[in-house]
């Protein structure tokens, strides 16, 4: 999470941070963040400025595309008063044209902080390694601790007391799962993973899950939603899995949110799922368009968790004035 670097344009022996697993907040921390992040959303909807960040720059270094990655951290970096340069994989072939090192170093000379949204997650890892300055993991194939952010940030605006909840991941074991792993193990929630049998997340999260003292593995899905509060769903087929379509298809049948499967959970479950959707494949029209799904909060408070976390990143004296910290109990 931190490294002895110093920031970009300063010879200041300053501590920098990263953001490239959720697991290296602490839970005090990401509290902080979730009450930073509802106080500027606040401030936003009351028409408030908060020009915090003016002078400095994003890099968005893409090797995968977005719509919302890209869109809430280029206009969040605009309501914070900065700037967001966008990178897409054929300007910089990162790790072919040009080292990730190089990279990295080059950028921490000229910005204040990179977002990376790549395949490999050592890619990640290591720009964050030789980077001077805080880099920011937008998703890889391990992890996506911003949608967590987001996620998280949605279910505190629903519910008092999130160790109270009961949540259900439907799907396949990949990053979001893994980062589901990751949140359960700060915040202590129960958690539920319903995944078809194979496709389960890699032994060390299966092994973390297992450690949780309220994480369950199930291959039935309606026994996983049974009395939950929150069913979460992803694509079956994502970026880079594009020849494993028809198999997946087949492997995940069963697996798919409609209302009779949503009916094994409270009547007032709400549903998730970080987009894109496939409607048809794994969630229904009739759920997604429904009265229990919150996928475009989710969408939303990207923009608004984001904001919080680069302001963390850059201004941690801005988190600390807040006095965010305090305003959700985190004991």
């Amino acid at each position: 999470m931190t490294s002895n670097a110093g920031t970009a344009r300063s010879t200041s022996s300053t501590t920098k941070r990263d953001f490239v697993e959720l697991s290296t907040l602490t839970r005090e921390e990401l509290y902080g963040l979730l009450a930073l992040a509802a106080r500027l959303k606040s401030e936003l909807k009351h028409g408030l400025e908060h020009p915090y960040l003016r002078g400095k720059t994003l890099a968005m270094v893409f090797q995968k595309p977005s719509l919302r990655t890209r869109i809430s951290f280029e206009t969040g970096m605009a309501q914070l008063g900065g700037h967001a340069i966008y990178l897409g994989p054929s300007e910089i072939g990162l790790g072919e044209r040009e080292a990730v090192k190089d990279v990295a170093r080059n950028l921490s000379r000229w910005v204040d902080v990179i977002m990376i949204r790549t395949f490999a997650h050592a890619t990640c890892v290591n720009l964050a390694r030789e980077a001077t300055v805080p880099v920011i993991n937008g998703l890889t194939d391990l992890l996506h601790p911003c949608q967590l952010l987001a996620d998280l940030l949605t279910l505190y605006e629903r519910f008092a007391d999130l160790r109270a909840l009961k949540i259900v991941f439907v799907g396949d074991g990949f990053n979001l799962a893994n980062s589901w792993i990751e949140a359960a193990e700060l915040v202590g929630f129960e958690l539920r993973l319903a995944c078809p049998a194979g496709y389960e997340p890699g032994p060390d999260f299966l092994e973390r899950l297992n450690r949780l003292p309220r994480g369950v593995l199930t291959h039935d899905p309606a026994d996983g939603l049974k009395d939950v509060d929150v069913i979460y769903t992803d694509a079956w087929v994502s970026m880079g899995q594009e020849a494993q379509t028809q198999a997946r298809r087949r492997d995940f049948r069963g697996f798919q949110i409609s209302g009779d499967l949503l009916k094994h959970a409270k009547d007032r479950a709400i549903v998730m799922h970080c987009l894109p959707a496939h409607r048809g494949e794994e969630i229904t029209d009739e759920v997604i368009d429904g009265p229990n799904s919150v996928v475009l909060d989710q969408a939303e408070n990207r923009l608004h968790a984001q904001k919080a976390l680069l302001l963390w990143l850059l201004k941690p004296q801005t988190l600390a004035r807040s006095g965010g910290s305090h305003n959700i109990a985190t004991t």
